[in-house]
């Protein structure tokens, strides 16, 4: 079965850094556009940044800050998060979209929090 795992969250002062990562199994991982979402409380789940074969996009709220790669031999999704704010602080979730058909799968999201 499809599975996707987050690891990497958890508590950083401002200005930290984090980074996430997200394994995959169970989906041929070089056909799936892979992004990062987060969900704040109260707010509703947005999209931080994606990455297919040969681009990437971001918010424009992290734009500079954070960083998504890919790495197709390990399966695995990497945001790196630098120059964090209280902002940031939210549910971060792995998401897999196939780009031929959009079924898509999401991780079970791993909390970041920024606070002093």
């Amino acid at each position: 079965q499809v599975q996707l795992v987050e690891s990497g969250g958890g508590l950083v002062q401002p200005g930290g850094s984090l980074r996430l990562s997200c394994a995959t199994s169970g989906i041929i991982f070089s056909i799936y556009t892979m992004g990062w979402y987060r969900q704040a409380p109260g707010k509703q789940r947005e999209l931080v940044s994606a990455i297919d074969h040969g681009s990437t996009n971001y918010a424009a709220s992290v734009k500079g800050r954070f960083t998504i790669s890919r790495d197709n031999a390990k399966n695995t999704v990497y945001l790196q998060m630098d120059s964090l704010k209280h902002e940031d602080t939210a549910v971060y979730y792995c998401n897999a979209r196939n780009s031929y058909n959009d079924d898509q799968y999401w991780g079970q999201g791993t909390q970041v929090t920024v606070s002093s």
